[in-house]
């Protein structure tokens, strides 16, 4: 009997061992249906993954992925879960409104840790406001809760807007049908980008409503009736979420693949180019796992509900979050299949043996054409790719660029060949990062940064770069390999974000956070030059009564304007902010004496009793302004602080209309306890 007969036989006795096994586990799949809460789209590409690597097989479930039918009226995803239509769904933190209402949900697993819903307005002025808003027409989607917190935690009641049913499409908005829409970071801005329309966003972070998003849940009978069919849909979605997000591209492509109806438009890819490049900041996957939910801002999410009175006080979701169970203990399988495996590995590593022995030329052959194959696909990504590649010699001078280089920049391949990398520099990236990229390069290392480079045309562009040393056997450097993305508009959505959240939303000036934050940095400095800094607390005499008998518009327009005054009586290195209604602080940097930080103070006082006057009618305030100085008032920030706020409210006390600076004498008579809640700022809970 020959070896490769005896080999033969080995593996037909296996093989017939192990078949039954085989043919149970392949018809063994549950159906199961997961329902999305909008259209497919990048949001959903963790389930695709998990279809497309096989995890839901490999789980033993076959998994029906349902989009919503925007055109369907009264459709919800709760209720296709609740009644076993669907057995998994992707809702909001509404669940928790759902469970308070008797719907048995359990939240699964969180996909979001921060949400993506937003407002978005038609933009009128730059002094436009959330409270602008008020009386305008506002299209909302369902599930869309946090959105009415938001508003009723800024005072504006449910009745203060005409709400419409959504039609779930940017046109509306940008052809004027409605004023306002619900909408999704991720999606609404890079099309009303593409329209020109001139935008405003307004987030629910800006005033410390951060909820969770895109929940993955299904019901408490679903988790009796089937726990290991839970446990597995679970485990092989967050698979899939983690394959998504480091494989986004390839995702995009099966998504553009299988639904070409959907994406049929020219702007399809770069859309959802778009949206993965944003759920980046909202997954957070560089600081927790994918899936991951705290009870503590769950309880968080139901005190703000509670606060606006969506949920009772004190509300207790037991039961809502899922625990999952411990591992069963399957060592003995373990152990079988481990030495069955090793059993075949040692067959298959003989069966190998004699196949090279006899193949060995033809193998070579064959390895030879899957090499030139496997260049030429090679080519064809790096030719077809949507991010930038460029390659140079070690001398740095270019030898080759794709199309989407040429594309991005406006030099064409012609144009670059032989020059360097630098004809793309704007002068605008700091000498740190060239100087951090070239140690990492000149030590063989990757380089990964951010650019700031300029196309042909001269228009400015971010780039996100990744730049690599190839090295032959000797350690030689022999090329450069760079692939680029422009991340030009995600920059602009970041600074924007980021001014929001730093600055009041009314005047534009400095918050609470923002201030507060300047005046720690000023009194380090101050110290160090051994110089002097003030601090004052302005509060405006009769503003109350003009907002109530005349309207917050009005109210907002003096605000603004009472800013703008004392915004131009300060030197470039001072600071005006606000922190409440009617409360303004300022700081001013090396003043040298009370005597000057006084008489700023008094033009300051003066500036705001002149008249303000808005649609021919005029209106009359004037500011109580308490100064403290540093040292001599306080070294430290609550001291210097409660300093100024005493001596305002002694110039209040006084009559009004009057700058007071501290003395100490002052105390007496003063609620110490009230400032230890108003002047400082306070932390935004997690």
């Amino acid at each position: 009997m020959s070896l490769k007969f005896r080999v033969l036989l080995c593996f037909l006795c296996i093989a017939s061992q192990l078949s039954p096994m085989l043919s149970r586990d392949a018809h063994a799949l549950e159906k199961v249906a997961l329902q999305l809460k909008w259209t497919h789209a990048f949001q959903f590409a963790g389930y695709y993954a998990a279809q497309q690597q096989g995890y839901y097989q490999q789980a033993g479930l076959e998994v029906d992925v349902r989009e919503v039918n925007p055109q369907a009226s009264g459709f919800s995803v709760i209720d296709e879960v609740v009644s076993g239509r669907a057995q998994f769904g992707v809702g909001t933190s509404s669940l928790l409104l759902e469970r308070k209402a008797g719907k048995p949900v359990v939240a699964l697993a969180v996909i979001f840790q921060h949400s993506p819903q937003i407002l978005v307005a038609r933009k009128k002025s730059d002094l436009q406001t959330v409270h602008d808003l008020s009386g305008k027409r506002l299209m909302l989607e369902p599930q869309s809760d946090e959105l009415i917190a938001y508003l009723r935690s800024i005072g504006m009641a449910d009745a203060s807007m005409k709400t419409v049913g959504h039609s779930f499409s940017t046109q509306d908005f940008i052809e004027g049908k409605v004023d306002v829409m619900s909408a999704y970071v991720t999606n609404e801005p890079f099309y009303l980008n593409q329209s020109h329309v001139d935008y405003q966003i307004y987030t629910p972070r800006s005033v410390g409503i951060d909820f969770y998003g895109d929940n993955l849940f299904t019901t408490e009978q679903e988790i009796k009736q089937h726990p290991e069919r839970v446990q597995a849909f679970r485990e092989a979605s967050l698979r899939g979420w983690e394959y998504a997000m480091a494989h986004p591209a390839e995702i995009i492509a099966l998504i553009l693949r299988n639904y070409p109806q959907r994406f049929a438009s020219p702007q399809a890819q770069a859309a959802l180019q778009f949206e993965a490049q944003q759920m980046q900041a909202l997954l957070r996957t560089d600081l927790v796992a994918i899936g991951y939910m705290h009870p503590g801002r769950w309880r968080h999410i139901a005190e703000t509900y509670a606060s606006i009175g969506m949920l009772p006080e004190g509300y207790t979701s037991d039961g809502f979050l899922y625990q999952v169970p411990q591992e069963r203990n399957n060592q003995l399988v373990y152990v079988w299949i481990s030495l069955t495996l090793l059993i075949a590995v040692a067959i298959a590593t003989l069966a190998l043996y004699i196949y090279r022995v006899n193949r060995r030329l033809a193998k070579s052959m064959q390895e030879f054409k899957d090499q030139s194959l496997r260049l030429k696909l090679l080519s064809m990504a790096v030719e077809n790719s949507p991010a930038s590649v460029l390659i140079t010699g070690p001398d740095t001078r270019i030898e080759y660029v794709n199309p989407q280089f040429s594309k991005e920049t406006g030099y064409s391949a012609d144009e670059v060949f032989g020059k360097t990398p630098k004809l793309l520099q704007s002068g605008m990236t700091s000498p740190h990062t060239y100087a951090s990229m070239w140690a990492n390069l000149n030590q063989g290392k990757l380089w990964s940064g951010e650019l700031i480079n300029r196309r042909k045309s001269g228009q400015i562009y971010w780039e996100e770069a990744l730049i690599a040393p190839v090295r032959n056997q000797q350690g030689e450097t022999t090329h450069f390999v760079a692939v680029k993305r422009d991340i030009t508009e995600r920059k602009r959505v970041d600074e924007k974000l980021a001014h929001m959240a730093h600055h009041d939303s009314l005047t534009n000036l400095p918050n609470r956070v923002l201030f507060f934050e300047r005046v720690q940095y000023g009194l380090v400095l101050a110290r160090r030059q051994q110089s002097q800094l003030a601090l004052m607390f302005i509060d405006l005499d009769r503003f109350k009564p003009i907002n109530d008998n005349y309207g917050h518009a009005v109210g907002d327009a003096i605000l603004q304007e009472a800013a703008r005054r004392m915004s131009e009586l300060l030197r470039e290195s001072d600071t005006i902010g606000r922190i409440g209604g009617d409360e303004f602080v300022g700081l001013m940097m090396d003043v040298g004496s009370v005597a000057i930080a006084e008489q700023l103070a008094i033009k300051i006082c003066h500036a705001l009793s002149l008249p303000f006057d808005f649609a021919g009618v005029q209106h009359e305030i004037t500011a109580s302004i308490g100064v403290a100085l540093y040292p001599y008032h306080g070294e430290d920030e609550r001291s210097l602080s409660r300093a100024a706020d005493i001596a305002m409210y002694h110039a209040k006390a006084g009559g009004r209309n009057a700058v007071r600076v501290f003395e100490t004498h002052m105390k007496d008579n003063y609620l110490l306890a009230d400032t230890e809640t108003r002047i400082l700022p306070v932390a935004s809970p997690q």
